[in-house]
Formats: structure tokens, sequence, C-alpha cells
């Protein structure tokens, strides 16, 4: 009988019918116990075929669900259920046969939720059997073998009565060796919704549909015009590709009414992968990226999906607001990064998408929230917190699911989505078991939370942050049911945080010690904040030497804002490799643009000049450098009559430049010398060069010593030359006279002739048949420099 009265809405006839029968049934139990006992004789609260009761445990036979169509039907509508029955004990079932029973109305969602948690308990209460001419038989069932059914029933059949979720169980009876009577031996649970007409009221649903990845790219870019961008990985190819987890998330939500919910950062590396990109090859080398033409693919399709659609934009890279406020807000200069990646949201899907985004949400991890979280987010811009129905609790002991906007105070709306619809489709939803099952559910909650009071609603379904391609197929069919089902209609998220706020429900944000520790210990730590900062203040000191800053800074300000991203969330060992890479990468920029390494310099007098060469090898030229050269012993090396002195740097890229300083000496022996960078706001850049100078001072006595022995030099040249001179006279005289003296003998013939013609032409001082002389004209100018002197 108490049993009898959960039945809420059936047909006077059912209800009488099946008290007819447990009547009975409890009637023939004396006649039964008279009875001869055979060995295996079932109780007499066994007997019957219409009330057969379970057998202990939770059953040896597995029911799977695969298809109820329709998901929400009417009142013309033959509800049929397909699946399979496995036979998963060591027993061959015989004489088996799967029905469906309707169980009672489920009028809480709390109820929904126990028989959804016991789905398969064959030991929980059922309700009739529908009509025997709806089931299937088997006459055996082996062990370990699955066999296929499908029934089909008209809904008249089912004895629906008032609009609401009733109970549809699939049963699969029969009997074994050691049983031998008839027994539910496995069932699968799962609701029908039953709303055949429009409702008066329905129910405002807004369903958050995202677009989020996972980072991809480095900050690492090539020194071409364009900049090429390095991908530490081409797994983002594979979820854009056909088929992939985000091409199906765009593939299903362009035909759906939902508000999409986009990371900016995926769209910026999806735009970087349609040029010249290049990926990680064997070893340290990089590969060039090959696809170009699905990256262009699939932001075509996201610009049709969303084009007259609502967007919000994330934060660029999806920053882990919780971690953040838990965790990085002690750092300075942790919250400026959440401003940024705000700030730059906008223009990146307007730029990519060509339409407006809302940023005025922000979305923590599984929408837990406590007063540090709120904070965090408010100091970026936003106004509005979407957090969860499980951690923002109502306490104020509604008997119904209350609006999803509640004002917190200072201006700030918490958008509380509803955890029950959010988490339904999260798990395996490969089986199509699974996938039924939660579609079935997430209609009941759905409809369940409609019926609940006559007022309209807004509610809000925020599912996880990355669905996968089956859970995203699975979110789809019961979006496209609700959306054409009688007791729900659309709404945008704007809207849905501008709708008018119960006046019941609680607007108190949980406290901190309320939040998750499940969440709590998978936080970015302390650390990655640090190392964020730290690199940040190694950019700033980069950047202001730059010729052109934004080759650098944007590479490197979204790289540190994919740091803080959520999806780190339990990888902190790849999170840590991520960072590391962005900070190794600056610290090689950096390192371009250093001062060369001097040996040790020696200065031989009172006065000289030393250079300093810088060297960039950076594409780009520098510039507001200043070279400062410190001589660390003044009393003895002084630099251009100080301690130190400072020049003014500028370096072409690709170029160096050496820098001159004048020094002077004011004593013998060796002085240390400290060349440094630094920036114009007076902060060091590199490492410094150190050198020794080694003064050796020339004195005047040294001088006259040095000018006497090169005078002696060159005496003693002059004399060599005066002597050859004079030897080279002596000789000509020796050969003018032997000539002579052969001219005034009358025996010699030869000489006859010449002698007349010298007699004629004695008045010419030379002939040009004269021989020529065998010596150079004397010159009487100094020789050259290392002209060579003979003796």
């Amino acid at each position: 009988m108490a049993e009898a009265a959960d039945f809420q809405g059936t047909s006077p006839s059912p209800a009488r019918r099946w008290l007819w029968r447990t009547g009975a049934l409890l009637a023939g139990v004396p006649l039964l116990t008279g009875l001869v006992q055979l060995p295996a004789a079932p109780s007499a609260d066994a007997a019957g075929a219409d009330t057969a009761q379970a057998a202990s445990g939770a059953g040896s036979v597995s029911v799977s669900v695969d298809t109820l169509t329709p998901s929400a039907p009417t009142e013309d509508d033959t509800v049929t259920v397909s699946g399979t029955v496995t036979n998963k004990g060591k027993q061959t079932v015989t004489d088996a046969h799967v029905g469906l029973r309707v169980g009672p109305l489920l009028n809480t969602r709390s109820g929904i939720d126990s028989v959804a948690k016991n789905s398969t308990d064959v030991q929980s209460a059922l309700g009739p059997e529908v009509d025997d001419k709806h089931s299937e038989e088997f006459a055996k069932l082996t062990p370990g073998v699955s066999q296929p059914f499908t029934l089909s029933v008209p809904v008249n059949k089912l004895d629906l009565g008032q609009d609401g979720v009733y109970q549809l169980a699939v049963t699969l009876s029969g009997q074994t060796s050691a049983q031998q009577w008839e027994q539910i031996l496995g069932v699968q649970r799962t609701f029908l919704p039953w709303q055949p007409d429009d409702a008066g009221t329905k129910t405002r649903t807004t369903f958050m549909w995202p677009l989020v990845s996972t980072a991809h790219m480095t900050a690492e870019t090539r020194s071409d015009e364009q900049q090429t961008p390095v991908f530490h990985d081409d797994d983002l190819a594979k979820e854009i590709s056909p088929g992939g987890r985000l091409d199906r998330m765009v593939a299903l939500g362009k035909d759906l009414d939902v508000t999409w919910v986009i990371d900016p950062d995926l769209l910026a590396s999806v735009e970087a992968m349609t040029d010249r990109y290049e990926v990680p090859g064997e070893g340290d080398d990089t590969v060039v990226g090959g696809h170009q033409a699905v990256a262009k693919h699939w932001l075509t399709q996201v610009q049709e999906a969303v084009a007259d659609k609502e967007v919000v934009a994330l934060p660029f890279g999806d920053p882990d607001l919780a971690s953040l406020a838990h965790n990085g807000t002690s750092v300075t200069g942790s919250l400026s990064h959440l401003k940024e990646a705000t700030d730059v949201a906008s223009r990146t899907v307007d730029a990519i998408l060509h339409v407006k985004p809302s940023t005025d949400f922000v979305w923590p991890v599984d929408g837990a929230v406590d007063p540090s979280i709120v904070k965090v987010a408010t100091s970026a811009g936003a106004d509005k917190v979407i957090a969860r129905s499980d951690t923002f609790e109502e306490t104020g002991g509604l008997s119904y699911t209350p609006s999803a906007p509640r004002p917190i105070g200072g201006g700030t709306t918490a958008v509380v989505a509803d955890a029950r619809l959010s988490t339904v489709f999260q798990g395996d939803m490969t089986k199509a078991s699974t996938s039924t099952l939660a579609v079935q559910r997430f209609l009941a909650q759905s409809l369940t939370l409609g019926l609940q009071t006559g007022k309209q609603r807004s509610v809000v379904v925020a599912p996880q942050r990355t669905p996968s391609a089956s859970q995203a197929q699975t979110m789809a069919e019961a979006l496209t049911i609700l959306q054409d089902g009688t007791w729900s209609e659309s709404q945008g998220l704007v809207a849905a945080a501008k709708a008018q706020p119960d006046p019941a429900a609680t607007t108190k944000v949980p406290s901190a010690s309320a939040y998750p520790s499940s969440l709590r210990k998978h936080e970015l730590p302390r650390t990655t904040f640090e190392q964020i900062a730290r690199t940040q203040a190694k950019l700033d000191k980069f950047k202001v030497i730059l010729s052109d800053q934004s080759r650098v800074v944007t590479p490197f300000g979204r790289a540190l804002n994919r740091e803080m991203s959520v999806s780190w969330r339990g990888r902190q060992s790849e999170a840590a490799i991520y960072r590391s890479g962005v900070e190794a990468y600056l610290d090689t920029l950096l390192g371009q643009v250093r001062l060369i390494d001097k040996s040790e310099t020696k200065l031989s007098g009172r006065s000289a000049t030393i250079p300093v060469t810088v060297q960039n090898n950076l594409v780009q030229g520098v510039e507001h450098l200043v070279l400062r050269l410190t001589s660390t012993n003044p009393t003895r090396l002084e630099i251009d009559g100080d301690a130190y002195a400072e020049q003014r740097v500028a370096v072409s890229g690709g170029h160096s430049q050496s820098v001159k300083f004048t020094t002077s000496a004011n004593a013998n022996g060796r002085a240390t010398v400290v060349a440094q960078l630094y920036t114009q706001d007076g902060q060091k850049y590199g490492e410094p060069v150190t050198f020794d100078v080694k003064v050796t001072e020339i004195t005047a006595t040294v001088m006259l010593v040095i000018g006497g022995g090169v005078l002696l030099l060159v005496l003693a040249g002059f004399r060599m030359y005066t002597q050859r001179k004079r030897a080279a006279a002596r000789e000509a005289r020796e050969r003018d006279h032997e000539a002579d003296e052969d001219a005034d003998d009358p025996q010699n013939p030869e000489t006859a002739g010449e002698r007349l013609t010298q007699d004629s032409g004695a008045d010419d001082p030379e002939q040009p048949s004269d021989p020529a002389p065998d010596t150079a004209p004397e010159n009487a100018d100094p020789s050259g420099t290392g002209e060579r002197v003979d003796r």
C-alpha cells in the first residue's frame, strides 16, 4: 500500500490492478506454506510473474539502455527503448524476458539524484511491468554473452498522469539452475519527462558553450619580418581537425541557441597557424607546421557559428582566478597581468571573429568562489562572476531553485549556475548507454526545476571547460531536445545576469574555509607567480633598449598570461617546464646584447685611449644604453680624469660598436678596470667585463737614452754612406787615368779613329755614344723609413 501511494498521477485502474495482484499474492501465502517444499522452491513473496522480486546482490545480468526515443514524448508518441543485456554471472539464465516498468512520479530534484545513484539496484522498489506483449523474450542467456533488445510501447500504455518526471526501468527477469523461479536479475533505471503541452511559465535557460583549450604557443618567434611563432606541440591541430574536439564543438554549437564562452588565446593560436609556424622536431630542432588549411577552415567555421550570437570573452589565456587569489596576490605585479589579459581579450576576439564580445564575466574553476576570488575578479574590471550552486549554496531553506543572478555587493553580481545541470555531462560519454542516461537525467532535472513554482526563473548551465567530442555530442543532443521542448526557452548569459534576482536567495559569498579542498590542492603555487614576476622584471629591463618593443613585448606578454592558465591544474611539471622555457628564451635574447671580453691592456705613457666593444646580435637596433668604464684604482689610473666615465651607446642590429675612453696614468703598475652596461634608468644590463691595465711610465732619462741611440745610428749610417761615395769616386778616377794612357799610345790602332772623333767633338760635353755611368746620381735626401742601408 505504501508503494501504491507513490504512484502520483496514475489512473485508478492501474493502481487498483496492482493492489489486487498484491492482495492475491499475500492471500496465497498460507496455501504455499502448506505445500511440500522443494529443494530450490522460491519463497511465498517471490510467487507470480507480475510480482517477480529481486535476487540477492546487484543482479547477475547487466542491462544497458543505449537509446530512448523520444526523450520527452507527447501523447501520440511511441516510446522505443533499445539496448543490450549481458549475463555476467556463472549460470545460464533461462525463460528470460526484458520488459519496461514505469515507477512513481519523481517530484523532487533530490529524488532524481537518488534514483540515478541506485540505477542498477535490483533490490530497490520497482513499478509494475507494462503489458507482456511489449516485452522481448530470451530462451537462454549464456554467461558472458550479450543480446540486443528493442521495446516499443505507445505512450497511452504507460499510464502517465500529471506532468512531471517518471522513473522508467528496463528489467530482465528469468531463472537460473540454482534459483528456479522467475526473478529480476538485472535492471537499468532512467527517466521519462512528461510535459505534453506547453508550460504556462517556461524556465529561461542559458547554456554556456565553451571554446577553451590548453596553452600551445611559446614566447619564441623567429627573426623574420613575420616573426614566425614557435609552438611547444602540434596538439592543437588535432583538436581543430575534422572530428577533433574543437571541430565538434563548433559544428554542434552552430545550430544551438547558446552563449559562446571563448578564450581569446585559442583564437590567437589558431590564427597563428594559418601562416608559417614551427613545432618541435627531432632533438632540439624545429620543423615547419603543415596545418594552415585546417586552421583557416576552423576559424571560418567559428566566424559563421558566432555570427549574430552572444559571445563572452574570458581574460586572455583563461587565468586561474582562484590560484591568483590564494597564492599570487602577495607577489608584486600579479594582478596587473590579469588586468592586461582582460584588456587584450576584447581586441583579440573582435579582430579575429569580427564580433564585439562581452568582457564583464569571469569564470573561476568549477564556479567555486570565496571573498578573495571575488576581489581579484573585480580588480580586473569584471563585475559578473560565474559561480555554481554546489559551492554558492542556499542557506535560507528554499524549497525551489532560485534564479541565477545574486547581487553580492559593490556592484558585483554572482551568476550562480545550476550544479546538477552543469555536471551531468561529465564522465565517459563514448558509451551510448552513458550518453542516453545523461540526456534523460538532464531533461528530468530541467523539467522538475520548472515545475517547482509558478514563478519564471533564469537558470544557467556552465558545463566543464573542455568537453570531449563525445561529451559535446551528448550536450548537443540534450540541448536540442530541451530547446524543442515545452517547458524551457533560451536566454543569453548577459540577459540572465540582468534578470530580476530572487529576494529570498542567498547573497552571501561563501567563506574562504568553505572553498573545496579538492580544488585547492590543484592550484598553481606561489612559486608560479614569483617566476612570472621575475620574468616580467627581465622583460621590463630588456624592452627599454629596443627600437621596436612590440616584437618582444607582445609574444612575451601573452606567454606570461598563458603561464597563469587554468589548464595547468593537475599538470604542475608541465607548467614548470613551460614557464622555465619562457624565461630561458628571454635570457637568450638578453644575452644577444653584450660586451666583448678584453684581455690585459698595456699603457706606455701617461695617457691613452681604451676601446670597449658592444655587440648586438639582435635583428633590431638597441639604444638608450649607457656604457660605464670604472677604474678600481683611480690613484693609479683615471678615466676621463675621474674614477669612471660614461658614454651613451646605440648599436644597429647585427653590428658591433667600439666605444673609446681616455685614460691617464699617475703611477706605474697594474690597475683593474670594469666595463658595465646600464639602461637609462640606471639598471645594470648584462654581465660586466673586467680586465687589467698595466701602466709603464716613460721617463725623460729613458727618452734621452733612446734619442742618443737613434742619433748614433743615423751618424753611423751617414759615415757608411760617405765612405761608399769616396770609394766610388776613387775607382772612377783610376779608370779615367787608365783610359787616358791607352789613348796616348800611338801603337794602338783601335784608338786612332776615336781620337780623331774626340778631337772633332771637343766642344760637346757628352755624346749619345758615351757609356752610361755605373753609379746612380747622388741623392742628398734622408733615407725613408724601413729603407735598408748597406755597409
